[in-house]
Order: structure tokens, then C-alpha cells, then sequence
């Protein structure tokens, strides 16, 4: 980022209000001004900044409605890494006031650390997908419940791979005599509940088909491992431009697939993915990794089925799945970049992070 030699705005947004603090072209700020969060005040307050100013965000959960006044007013908002932020600024102490000047200097001085912004469709777009992985989560904790309630009173039904299929719910019908009333009732119950939940699901692809139009670029995610038509719009949806990644390694990082590395004294440790992440993206990759070792039968020569088993039996399922998912993201990357579809990778060994 370049310094901004106009004037520019730091804007310390909290979930009730904002406190706006305008730093001049030689860096003085005058006084700070708190913005109730009343659309109309926040467009009233906008319209009185200089024209086209730039507005550093700090990025919290209910930024959406504060970036498009922002942009409808003209202005040009920049969003924050709050993390990093606070730590480029380094104050002792912690204000309003000290937090929305911190941002306006930063931005003046061109080393802000900002956040992509996709734009106002695209923010709008995620939100089918989105929505689905939510079911998607309960359809899970549901089919959990109904399993784990089973197995306390030791029943099993082995005849069927899918306990929820139409054999299965056929199967588990005729065995529901042997639990007591009021277990009887709960799974019932839950099972009502997971008919309601498969059906959103349902209504919710639907809509996705109709509103998100496949691409190019989806097709070409169809042909990774493990993804499908609704993955691939979860994962394109979620990266946006594959410009703002200056490398595969960038964008498996940003999805949640790096271990967090310390190294110290000649001796290195390799610990959890980071929690900063796009959790979505991260899902994707994770539900794509897991797909595939669902399916591993049917493509046990594939370079990723055999990424999985080699750091499996070493390092156990959890680190094999995010080894995959890596790989997975690190492809997207480059297919993307290159507009190839997938190929299995020419070296016989690819070695994770989580390998050394």
C-alpha cells in the first residue's frame, strides 16, 4: 500500500457505534466524533467528509452495512487485519479514540495491513453456500445423536453402509421396539427434525443452481479430488480473485490447511492450523479431503489417496485429512492461475509440513 498524501479516516467500529477520528495531510487529527449505528446518522456523518476519502475499518463481525454506506457515499473504505493492526500500533494504552487514530496513521503512512473486500454481489452470493454448510452441520450433530442413542443400548444394523438411506430408515423403523417409550419418542423426534433439515438442504441447492451460475472456473474445480458442483462454488465463492494470492502456499495458509510453525534453537515444531482463517474455504478443503478417503476404494492409485495413507500411518487420520486438504488448496492455486484443469503430480513424493 502507498502513502496517502489527502486526508484520511480511521474508523474504530464497535457493534453500537463507531468513533471516527480525520487525520489531515501533515498527520494532525482533530476530534475524535462517535456515530451511533442509525443508517441515517452513518450516511449523515459520511456526507460531511471530504469527498473520495479513504476509511480504514477495523474488521469486526457487522462490517457489511458500514462498507456499502461507505461506498454509496463515495468514499473509499479499506479493511483492516485487526490482529496485525493492533500490533503495527503498538499502544500502551487502549481508547477509542488512540484505536481510530492508530488506523488513520497507518493508512497515511501505506502500511496498513488490510483485508480484501469482495465485492457487494459476491457478499451476497456466499451467503446461499454459506447457509448450507450450517445445515449441512446440524444434518451431521443430528445423524450423531441418532447413532450415538442407538449404541447405548447396543443396537447396531450392520445390513446397510447409510443407517439414513431408505433401507436403513427401514431398518431402523423395525428396530425402534426395542428402546424404552421415551427413547423411542427422542429418536423419533430427531428424525423429524433431520427430514426438515434434508429438505432445506435441498431447497438450498436448488437456489444455489439458480442463482450462481457455473463457471469456467468451477469447472475446472470439478475436476479436483473430491469436489463437486457445490464445493466448487464454496471454494470459488470464497477465494474471489486468485490475484491478491502472491503464491499457492499464501492461499493454503488463508484456508486453514498450514500447521503453525516454531522454530527455535535448531529445533522446529509443527503445531495446529492457525484459528485466523477462512473458515469456509477451510471447510471446503477439509470436506473435500474427507470425501476422498470416503471414495479411496475407487481410486486407490490417485496421488492424493496416497499422500493420505502415507502421513495416516504415521501421524493418524486428523493431520492426513489437512495434509490432503493442503494439497487440494495448493492445485487450486495454480489451476486457477493457469486456467488447467487437474493432473496428478509428476514427482512419486510430495511431503507435507506435517511429515518433516
Amino acid at each position: 500500500m502507498e502513502p496517502i498524501k489527502s486526508n484520511c479516516v480511521g474508523c474504530d467500529a464497535h457493534r453500537r457505534y463507531s468513533v471516527f477520528v480525520l487525520m489531515d495531510e501533515r498527520g494532525h487529527t482533530g476530534k475524535e466524533t462517535r456515530v451511533e449505528h442509525s443508517r441515517e446518522l452513518y450516511r449523515h456523518f459520511l456526507s460531511t467528509l471530504p469527498p473520495g476519502s479513504p476509511i480504514a475499518l477495523e474488521s469486526i463481525g457487522n462490517w457489511y452495512w458500514m462498507i456499502e454506506e461507505m461506498e454509496r457515499a463515495g468514499h473509499q473504505p479499506i479493511l483492516a487485519h485487526a490482529k496485525k493492526a493492533k500490533l503495527m500500533m503498538g499502544l500502551t494504552n487502549k481508547t477509542d479514540k488512540l484505536d481510530a487514530r492508530g488506523l488513520a496513521l497507518l493508512l497515511r503512512n501505506g502500511t496498513l495491513p488490510s483485508v480484501w473486500i469482495p465485492p457487494g454481489e459476491l457478499r451476497d452470493q456466499r451467503e446461499l453456500p454459506r447457509m448450507r454448510m450450517v445445515f449441512a452441520r446440524i444434518r451431521t450433530m443430528l445423524k450423531n445423536r441418532i447413532q450415538s442413542t442407538l449404541a447405548k443400548y447396543g443396537i447396531q444394523i450392520d445390513e446397510v453402509s447409510d443407517l439414513f438411506g431408505v433401507m436403513g430408515r427401514g431398518l431402523l423403523q423395525n428396530r425402534l421396539n426395542e428402546l424404552p417409550q421415551e427413547t423411542q419418542r427422542s429418536i423419533q423426534e430427531h428424525l423429524k427434525l433431520l427430514d426438515g433439515v434434508l429438505e432445506q438442504i435441498e431447497g438450498t441447492e436448488k437456489r444455489i443452481k439458480e442463482v450462481i451460475k457455473e463457471t469456467p472456473q468451477m469447472q475446472l474445480l470439478m475436476s479436483l479430488p473430491g469436489v463437486g458442483p457445490i464445493l466448487a462454488i464454496v471454494i470459488i465463492l470464497e477465494i474471489g480473485d486468485i490475484e491478491r494470492f502472491p503464491g499457492a502456499p499464501q492461499l493454503a495458509s488463508y484456508a486453514g490447511t498450514v500447521p503453525q510453525v516454531k522454530s527455535s534453537g535448531g529445533k522446529t515444531y509443527y503445531g495446529k492450523v492457525r484459528p485466523d482463517v477462512n473458515r469456509y474455504l477451510k471447510w471446503a478443503f477439509i470436506e473435500a479431503a474427507n470425501s476422498i478417503v470416503v471414495h479411496q476404494r475407487r481410486m486407490p492409485n490417485r496421488h492424493v489417496v496416497q499422500v493420505y495413507h502415507r502421513i495416516m500411518k504415521r501421524k493418524g487420520h486428523p493431520k492426513a485429512i489437512v495434509a490432503v486438504a493442503r494439497h487440494l488448496a495448493e492445485a487450486t492455486y495454480w489451476m486457477l492461475k493457469k486456467s488447467e484443469a487437474y493432473r496428478e503430480p509428476t514427482s512419486s513424493r510430495w511431503i507435507s509440513p506435517t511429515q518433516k
